[in-house]
């Protein structure tokens, strides 16, 4: 099989310290060349704000040639099919997250050609949603323990 580029796009929290995406990024790089973290975006939101949530994700993955963090404002399809890859991955915390993902995929397939590759964060990195993780923050809550170590 030829190795392709693929395009990663996390659901959920946009930050890669809490659920687990350097662990996805790393399983994604043993199954493609490269690697494009996308970063959704809202269309309006001003530029300097965009590049400050994306500063922190490109710090994670700097030391990487292999890897590239992307903003985007559109369909994930409409996205990969602008980088020209053929592959998403989509990372998934629980059944529920898997069941839309694959809903998701098979509208993809059929609706751009694009394959969707659904990979599980490994259930250590997935025991806490980072909506929790902020919950617990605001309440002053040391949340060190439940966060994945990179």
């Amino acid at each position: 099989m030829e190795r392709r580029s693929t395009i990663a796009v996390f659901p959920g929290s946009f930050n890669p310290f809490t659920v687990g995406h350097a662990d996805i990024v790393s399983r994604a790089l043993a199954l493609f060349d490269r690697v494009v973290v996308a970063v959704g975006v809202n269309a309006a939101k001003p530029h300097d704000d965009v590049r400050a949530l994306l500063k922190p994700i490109e710090e994670l993955y700097g030391g990487d040639s292999r890897v590239e963090v992307r903003a985007y404002s559109c369909l994930t399809v409409d996205f990969a099919s602008e980088l020209g890859v053929t592959c998403i991955i989509r990372s998934v915390r629980s059944l529920k997250d898997y069941e839309y993902e694959r809903d998701m995929a098979d509208i993809n397939r059929q609706l751009s050609g694009i394959e969707t590759v659904i990979l599980y964060s490994r259930p250590e990195l997935a025991a806490v949603s980072s909506s929790v993780v902020r919950e617990l923050r605001s309440f002053g809550c040391n949340v060190d323990r439940f966060l994945p170590q990179h």
